[in-house]
């Protein structure tokens, strides 16, 4: 646990108390704050319950309280402000979240600087045997804890994963977390050779004012949680803020293989701030970084360095991974001497659970969980990463457009297995491209089928996919739990088919 000792004998408000939450009010308790503490749900509060006074917000006394540290996942501006964010409001108190408050302790104590990022760019060739100019020891940053900030609609989890796995795997204290595995103020304290690697989503990023990334990474941005924002100019807007504090030594690394994301790189490398890292898949991109067919090239070299060969990652299957690594690359690319070494990096990569995660075979049929493909951009990244044969799980609560746009992946698919509150509007999108189709219902019964149905056809490597294009709060209470019901299943149907080939 990392205190945070901002507020002593003050009184700070805890909105929401998830795991974010909860480890917030830990530290302000630790950190001699008077906390007071509520949740919606009796979940959250039966988590709290003896440990962080529990008092409702129609009981705060508001002119006392400093400070509202609001849980990402309450809505602060769209559809409607939360009724706490308003009476915060109206009483003048200030709203941040659990990464604003490891930020400003950090800096309280010192080991923030606010300037000095990776020595990134060099001035004229560099031998990539060498390492870079100006880096010192390999170690190339300024900052007593250096910030590595990882967004975007996809793929934010994988390359923050993977951020870790090279500096850990070159020396590094990489302390990974926010918005994925632990909550940030749960993390270890700075120590020497200590570098903080953060997955921040966009909400968590509307509750940040003063963060500040030597090295902030935007992987793409494509259309999603647009209630949340009020549309997609306002999506747009709270991914661009994690950059808006960066300047001179600073780097930010931007993908621009979508349009919007794009848009960034450019308004970012014009307005003289941070040096700019711009990353792309299957084309050359000049003055950054890029993978062609599976191969990561450093283009920052003259001529273009050859880094790794990424195809035989099996952890890194497909293009949206080579997308992902590329991106990891920019972001260590400053603080590790040897760029060989990154790229032999690669290779010990465990990947992620639920994302095109193998978690069983049977026969010939190969069952991948991919629940954390909530939306339909990510789901055409699974669908991409193979030609055919491919028997799709898919469905929950749809986002905005369904899978539309994903009719181009439409002829990979041998049949649909739909589940969930999608189901119906679904079906009616595959039924007038010809696409075959179940309605299942449950996980389980799609599972089972899919398999049957793998069996049954003479496809040498068909697969079983869930990459449900949906939220999964119809029927689990997040991707994790769908993803985790998914392995049980086919852990099942496993033992089944041994049992059968053993009597």
């Amino acid at each position: 646990m990392i205190p945070v000792p901002l507020f002593p004998n003050e009184t700070v408000a805890v909105f929401g108390l998830a795991r974010s939450g909860l480890a917030a009010a830990r530290a302000l308790k630790a950190g001699g704050a008077n906390v007071v503490a509520w949740d919606d749900n009796e979940r959250g509060r039966a988590a709290a319950d003896g440990e962080i006074p529990l008092v409702h917000p129609a009981h705060w006394s508001w002119s006392e309280v400093r400070a509202l540290v609001l849980s990402p996942g309450i809505p602060l501006t769209h559809p409607r402000p939360h009724d706490v964010v308003l009476a915060a409001q109206a009483h003048g108190v200030e709203i941040i979240g659990d990464i604003e408050l490891f930020c400003r302790t950090l800096k309280a104590m010192g080991h923030f600087n606010g300037n000095g990022g990776p020595a990134f760019f060099s001035q004229g060739t560099v031998n990539p045997t060498h390492g870079l100019r100006g880096n010192g020891n390999g170690n190339g940053s300024k900052a007593k804890t250096p910030l590595i900030c990882i967004t975007g609609t996809n793929g934010k989890s994988t390359t923050t994963a993977l951020i870790g796995h090279l500096l850990a795997r070159n020396g590094w204290d990489a302390q990974v977390g926010g918005n994925i595995g632990k909550p940030v103020l749960e993390l270890g304290a700075p120590r020497e050779g200590t570098i903080y690697v953060l997955e921040l989503s966009s909400y968590q990023l509307d509750l940040t004012p003063s963060l500040k990334p030597n090295v902030a990474v935007l992987l793409n941005i494509t259309p999603d949680h647009l209630d949340r924002h009020g549309g997609m100019d306002g999506y747009i807007a709270a991914k661009r803020r994690i950059f808006a504090r960066q300047g001179q030594g600073d780097l930010a690394v931007i993908g621009v293989d979508t349009p919007a994301a794009a848009e960034t790189c450019t308004a970012v490398s014009g307005r003289g701030g941070p040096s700019v890292a711009p990353v792309a898949v299957d084309r050359v991109v000049g003055r950054g970084i890029y993978a062609l067919d599976g191969v990561l090239y450093d283009g920052l070299y003259s001529p273009p360095a050859e880094i790794a060969d990424l195809k035989g990652v099996a952890t890194l299957t497909g293009a949206h991974n080579w997308e992902n690594a590329a991106a990891a690359y920019a972001a260590v690319r400053g603080y590790i001497k040897d760029p060989k070494a990154i790229g032999r990096a690669f290779a010990s990569f465990a990947g992620l659970p639920h994302r095109l995660e193998a978690v069983g075979k049977i026969g010939k049929v190969r069952f991948l969980n991919d629940s954390k493909a909530t939306n339909a951009d990510a789901a055409a990244k699974a669908l991409a990463a193979y030609p055919g044969d491919i028997h799709w799980i898919i469905g929950g609560v749809a986002k905005e457009g369904g899978i539309e746009s994903l009719k181009r992946y439409f002829p990979r698919i041998a049949r649909a297995y739909l589940i969930g509150q999608a189901a119906d509007d679904f079906a009616e999108t595959l039924a007038k491209a010809g696409v075959a189709y179940s309605r299942c219902g449950t996980l389980e019964v799609a599972a089972r089928e899919a398999l049957a149905e793998a069996q049954a056809e003479t496809a040498e490597n068909p697969v079983v996919l869930l990459s449900p294009a949906c939220a999964s709060f119809d029927q689990f209470q997040d991707y994790e739990e769908r993803g985790n019901h998914f392995r049980r299943i086919v852990a099942e149907l496993e033992r089944g088919e041994g049992a059968a080939a053993a009597a």
